[in-house]
This record gives C-alpha cells, structure tokens and sequence, in this order.
C-alpha cells in the first residue's frame, strides 16, 4: 500500500516527485514508457518564460513567475545546464505594437522583473541578424534556456534517492476505487494507493475517465521543429519570440543550452487517436515549411540547410484555458492541461498541488535528512586535471566514442549504472549528448549499441532506439571471421 501514486513520469510528475521525496511518505511513480522525460517533455521548446503571456490572475500566471524564480535554484542546486539569456517579443507592424504593448501591461501585473519595451535601434544592436524592418519589441530579461529532459532527470533521480519508487514500463489501465484507498490495475501488476495524482500529460482525460465523468477535453497539438548544428551557433543571442497568437506563442527563433539554434514550432492540432501510433509526432512537408517561413521573417538569413534533426512534440492542450489542478474525488488529484509554461511552472504547481493535497487533510512529516543536490560527471565540461583524474580512475574516460560531442565510453557506462539508468539508445543520448551532433549517431551508434549490450547482458539485437519494442537491429546478417 502506498501512501501517493504519480502517474507519469515527466517534468510535472518529477517535480511532484521530488516535492514528496522530502517527506516521510511511501510514494510510486508509475510511467507507461520506459524512461523518464519520453513524451512532451523531451520534445519542445526548452524555454524557462518570464511570464508576460499568461492571463494575469490566472493560475497560469501565478505559476508561471514562481516557476521561473524556483528554477533558477534548483537548477543549480541539481546541476542543470541553464542560462538566462532573455526574450525579445518581435513587433513587424502597428497592429504587433499593440499586441507587444498588452503583454507589457500583463507582465506589469504577473509582477515579471525586468520586463520592459524597446525601439528597433536597441533591438539591432542586441540582434544584429533580425530582420530590419522590426517595429519593436518587448525586452524580457529573466527568460531562460534549459535542458528540459535533463531537468526532469535530475529531479527524478533526486527523487529516486529519496527513497521515491520509480516503476517503468507500467501503463494503468484501469483504476478501482475501494473505500479509503485506489486500485490501480497495470499491464503489469496492480498497485494499492491512499492518494493518486493524474500526471499523464496528453493522456491524463483517459485517466481521469477512469475514476469520474469527463470534466476537460484533451486536445493534442503537434509542434515541428528545425535543430541547428553548432555551426549557426550565435545566429541569434536571445529568444525571439514573434507576437503570439490563439494558437500558441508562434515560431521562435533561439539558441539552446548546448549551443545550437532551434527553431519552431507551428501548432497543429491532432487527432487523438494518433497518440502512441508515431503518426503524433511525424513531420510534415507542409509543417516544416510553416516554421521556415516563419523563422525567415524574424531572421531573414537563417541557414535552415544546416539543419541537423527535424523533429515534433505534442503539446497537451485541453479545451480548458488554465492548468487543471485539483482533487476530482476524495483522494484522487488531477494535474492535467499542463500546457506551456508547464515546463517553466513545473516546480511551482509542484507546491500547489501539495498545499491543496494538505488543505485535504495530507499530513506531511519531513524526513530528518534528504538528498537535495546532485552533480554531473560528464568528461567534455572537466578541466585538464580533472580529465586526468577521470582517466587515471578509469581508463573508459580515455576513449572518446561520439566524436562531435567529445562522449566517452566512461560517461556511457557511467549513465547506464546512474539512479534511474538509461535503457536504449536514446536514453544515453539524453544523459550524456552521445548522438547529438552534427551526425546524430552515424559514426557513433554502432558503439553505444555495443555498449548498452555489454553493460546491460543483453544481444544488440534487444537493445531499443528509445521506448520499449523498437529496436534497432533485426538480426545477423553474416558471422565475423
């Protein structure tokens, strides 16, 4: 019997988990994947936003702003790549100077420290690449970039060490309700549970309908996006955002925590019996073209030939405007529609989701210790001596595996070994950047599938791209002399 069930395990159910993690409570997290951060949280904009967009008065705003402060700490606390580079809201006409000048007023009112309007001269100086008929913009200087699958991690491996169950490869199917406490019925087992929350992202109606009436409607919108290589590395020094619109924030132009230039997305609402098929998050001609256009007129000169990856995400939108937290039944809590700024906010509705939970009578006893720090090894960020130090300890640190991003075989063993290790291919690349690169994986995948295997005591032949079932060889096709 546990005392709280998290469905889902990306950034929202992390965050919840690393919240719950401080205290003296039996908790599970029950991921329908096999890892953590494999649904939107991996595939989006990685934007901590300051808080101009949001209605003010909403539980969005509200959310938003102290998700955006709680990130910063956290981050470092948990060794998260972050920078704070700002946002610039394009203006290209009287009408987007209007638009830019309520979000302004917004911000004023979601109490965004900073936020402030500028004229095109300042605009071109901070952006020389923008196009130059900009009529203005609104300035955001607390907005961030993040690693977002890297964030999740972190706080689900904090969590993990906090003695939180993280059970994968677990999709609920069915949920009884018993008098005091839940049944939760999996493809793999049942769980009992005094108190569940629902934090199954574009799935979370399908759970909700099993223990009440439909109150929202899920709406998935699929977002393309364009991954520059390094090599366009300083092609913008901001997040340029366009004027946003009823269907999203528009395609924005930005650099990411590693480097390179993203550049997307358009929304397109889906279909959901598309989730889980690989339709969800197909890219499209049409699509594709969309976010060109639309990057081209913010920044006119844009390289879009080297681009290194297209890749979509699929934004859990409902048919409701604000996040959707609180309780359904007696014990049971939704924490749904968490659409953008969910990943800014995470840690945020975290808290509120607990303060609701003890304003229902959650006794909360804080544990006499727990982890709250974590630190990264990764070999390519060491100094020389530390490098040294890695390789004299264990000579994997000495052989660089994926050449563009400088990953070696002791950084891959290493995150196959870690809290919550890594199970496919994908897994290793979202904790060490092997596969990332220019190549995505052409010289180096061969290797990190040997690895894994090896590491793991499995064939190559079992050893999965990213979520469970694909794999990537489908048998020998001759013997080696």
């Amino acid at each position: 019997m546990y005392d709280v069930t998290i469905i889902g395990a990306g950034i929202i159910g992390s965050a919840i988990a690393y919240e719950l993690g401080k205290y003296q409570l039996d908790v599970c997290v029950l991921e329908a994947e096999n890892d953590v951060s494999v649904g939107t949280t991996k595939a989006n904009s990685a934007i901590l936003h300051a808080g101009y967009d949001p209605k003010p008065g909403s539980l969005n705003a509200k959310l938003n702003v102290e998700g955006s402060v709680l990130a910063k700490t956290l981050c470092e606390k948990l060794d998260v790549p972050r920078k704070e580079i700002g946002s610039l809201v394009i203006a290209f006409s009287e009408e987007d100077l209007g638009t830019i000048n309520k979000l302004y007023e917004r911000g004023i009112k979601n109490n965004v420290a900073g936020v402030r309007l500028i004229a095109p001269e300042e605009i071109l100086a901070m952006e020389p690449n923008l196009n130059k008929d900009v009529f203005g913009a609104l300035y955001a200087p607390t907005a961030a970039i993040v690693n977002p699958w890297e964030y999740a991690l972190a706080l689900a491996e904090t969590a993990s060490k906090n003695g939180i169950t993280f059970m994968f490869n677990r999709k609920v199917t069915g949920i009884d309700t018993e008098d005091g406490y839940y049944t939760l019925h999996t493809n793999a087992e049942t769980i009992d549970s005094r108190l569940v929350i629902n934090a199954a992202g574009v799935h979370a109606e399908d759970i909700h309908k099993m223990v009440a009436e439909p109150s929202f409607k899920t709406i998935p919108c699929r977002g393309e996006y364009y991954l520059l290589d390094l090599e366009e590395s300083g092609t913008v020094n901001h997040v340029i955002f366009q004027c946003p619109t009823k269907v999203g924030k528009g395609i924005l132009v930005s650099p990411t925590v590693h480097g390179n230039i993203i550049v997307g997305p358009n929304a397109e609402d889906i279909d959901s019996e598309l989730l889980d098929t690989g339709a969800d998050l197909a890219n499209t001609i049409d699509g594709l073209a969309d976010v060109a256009a639309g990057a081209r007129l913010s920044v006119p000169a844009i390289n879009l030939g080297n681009s290194i990856r297209n890749f979509s995400g699929v934004r859990a939108n409902t048919d409701q405007e604000d996040f959707i937290i609180e309780q359904v039944i007696d014990g049971f809590y939704d924490v749904a529609g968490i659409k953008s700024p969910g990943l800014t906010a995470a840690p945020a509705i975290a808290l509120h989701l607990l303060d609701i939970m003890i304003a229902d009578g959650l006794k909360l006893t804080e544990k006499d210790s727990y982890v709250d720090e974590r630190k990264r090894v990764h070999f390519d960020e060491a100094t020389i001596e530390e490098k040294q130090q890695l390789i004299s300890e264990n000579p994997d640190y000495g052989r660089i595996i994926c050449r563009c991003e400088n990953i070696t075989e002791g950084d891959i063993r290493r995150c196959l070994k870690n809290e919550l290790p890594a199970v496919s291919v994908d897994g290793v690349k979202r904790r060490t950047l092997a596969g990332m690169g220019r190549c995505q994986g052409g010289f180096c995948g061969p290797r990190v599938v040997d690895i894994i295997a090896d590491e793991l005591g499995i064939s190559p032949t079992d050893v999965d791209l990213d979520k469970f079932g694909s794999r990537i060889l489908t048998g020998v096709t001759k013997e080696a002399n």
